[in-house]
């Protein structure tokens, strides 16, 4: 399946459903009075995040999302019948912009509703309208027409980890190896064409989520190659790891692969550029061990903690995950702090909370 991560959508709410204008007519009851219904809600698009979701493809093939209009109201002041509403489920990570860019809608909580279009209220019936003046109105009001627009939707990945590299830096083969991901993994370029998250597990029972971000080439931030299309998932991410072949079969540079990635992530944006990264040192393994040691004294120079790992032989995954888990944790708990700095009263209950179900 196509992995699709930017859908443009129609959508179309239900129109209310109009009032009904009716009079009372019964044996014996002379004067019964207007007794029209009113009209029903017409049903709303809403979009619902779902960890159970990856992808945009079923909002891809769909094209146009639109809601039924609501019933209308009849007489004996029988009120019309609400229409449904449309619930689809997107993948956490779904932003959802209008026609002039505006970001409507950041979806990165299991459940978190999106209202893309709302339905009409329906027409209030004819004994709304009755005044010392009028007892016997003959109107109704009609529906409300529902809301209607396009709407631009675009998947930037969950995970507190992003891999990043060149092409063929092993980037499949370690997290298919620490993670339950399980990504195409070859001996070419671009084997990688999604990006294919995978859950961590540590000791404790806790762990994190890594994304496999397909690899980059020179220029991605300018839209060459795959581009923008897959540097929009890092931004998520709360730690990246670098990627590098010690044996790269070309024979480039730690230095010359690491500088061509930075300068990517640079020309991206400070926001991605600016997030804590490690190096990892990958395929290690095709290295004899009494002629590592330059290449160490390289990747010392590059001003990054680095790690020397075999994505194939495990050598090394260990340290990286406890180190990296203890990263991701810091930066979750920094996080916390900004956003509980200006509110205390919060925090407190969140953290009574937790306490609670802990007990």
């Amino acid at each position: 399946m196509r992995f699709i991560d930017e859908v443009k959508i129609e959508v179309k709410a239900g129109n209310g459903g109009p009032g009904c204008s009716s009079m009372r007519r019964e044996k014996y009851i002379p004067y019964g009075g207007p007794d029209g219904g009113d009209g029903g809600r017409g049903g709303h698009v809403i979009l619902v995040a779902s960890s159970d979701k990856n992808t945009l493809q079923e909002l891809y093939l769909r094209k146009r999302i639109f809601a039924k209009n609501g019933h209308s109201g009849k007489g004996k002041k029988m009120h019309g019948r609400k229409a449904e509403d449309v619930i689809v489920k997107v993948p956490l990570g779904t932003v959802i912009k209008d026609e002039h860019g505006e970001i409507l809608f950041d979806l990165t909580r299991d459940g978190q509703e999106a209202f893309l279009a709302k339905g009409g209220l329906g027409g209030l019936g004819n004994p709304h309208f009755v005044t010392s003046t009028n007892r016997a109105p003959r109107y109704a009001q009609p529906g409300i027409e529902g809301e209607s627009g396009i709407r631009f939707l675009e998947l930037k990945s969950m995970a507190d980890v992003g891999l990043v590299g060149l092409p063929n830096a092993g980037k499949s083969t370690l997290i298919s190896r620490v993670s339950n991901a399980r990504p195409k993994i070859a001996d070419y370029p671009f084997t990688t064409i999604a990006p294919s998250l995978g859950q961590v597990f540590m000791d404790d029972g806790d762990g994190f989520v890594m994304a496999d971000i397909p690899g980059l080439i020179e220029g991605a931030h300018e839209g060459k190659g795959l581009g923008h299309r897959f540097l929009k998932h890092i931004e998520r991410t709360r730690v990246l790891l670098h990627l590098v072949d010690v044996a790269h079969p070309e024979g480039i540079s730690i230095t010359d692969q690491f500088n061509e990635i930075e300068a990517e992530l640079k020309g991206y944006g400070e926001s991605v550029f600016n997030k804590p990264r490690l190096l990892v040192l990958n395929k290690v393994d095709a290295i004899p061990e009494d002629e590592r040691e330059p290449l160490l004294e390289e990747a010392a120079k590059l001003g990054l903690t680095y790690y020397t790992v075999s994505s194939v032989t495990g050598e090394g995954t260990q340290q990286l995950l406890r180190d990296l888990y203890d990263q991701v944790r810091a930066v979750h708990a920094e996080e916390l702090a900004e956003e509980y700095a200006d509110d205390p009263a919060q925090e407190y209950e969140d953290v009574a909370a937790e306490t609670d179900e802990e007990d």
